[in-house]
């Protein structure tokens, strides 16, 4: 199996639902007189996921025969949900956890304080009668949200 294929197939360790490929982290996987190096990005700075994203591509790719293996870190471009797959996105929703919506910001980033929040659709009955209940969730990345019409809270992964 080509390393590329390798760590496509790497979860994530907070979204096991998701590789870090349709998370959009991973960034390249190059392969040099027996080296490997893969580049990855985090979703934040400062995301405490990194490490152990780190330690299983290196765990991974050594496992599948890959003994020189270089995991970097690249912050720019600054990861954006733009780059979960339409698969990760499939995932999520089918995991209870709204996906970021693809039309939520208009590019560049217009800054508007305070402006009301579009309703997200609820992962697991479909309606758009959602609320917010925290900014965050069960990690930095999501906000937790409550849905009125079937009452079931789900996460949701933040724009960004």
């Amino acid at each position: 199996m080509s390393a590329r294929d390798v760590a496509a197939a790497v979860t994530d360790p907070e979204l096991p639902m998701l590789t870090l490929e349709d998370l959009g982290v991973l960034r390249d996987v190059t392969e040099h007189d027996g080296r490997v190096v893969v580049t990855i990005t985090p979703t934040y700075t400062g995301c405490p996921a990194m490490a152990t994203m780190r330690a299983d591509l290196e765990v991974a790719l050594r496992r599948a025969g890959h003994l020189d293996v270089v995991v970097r870190t690249s912050l720019s471009p600054a990861w954006t949900t733009d780059w979960i797959t339409e698969r990760g996105r499939r995932a999520l929703a089918e995991h209870g956890i709204a996906p970021p919506r693809h039309d939520a910001r208009p590019a560049p980033v217009d800054l508007v304080l305070l402006a009301p929040r579009p309703a997200l659709a609820c992962p697991l009955c479909g309606s758009d009668d959602t609320r917010e209940l925290s900014r965050f969730g069960t990690t930095a990345c999501r906000s937790l949200q409550v849905c009125r019409a079937c009452g079931e809270t789900f996460d949701h992964l933040k724009e960004i």
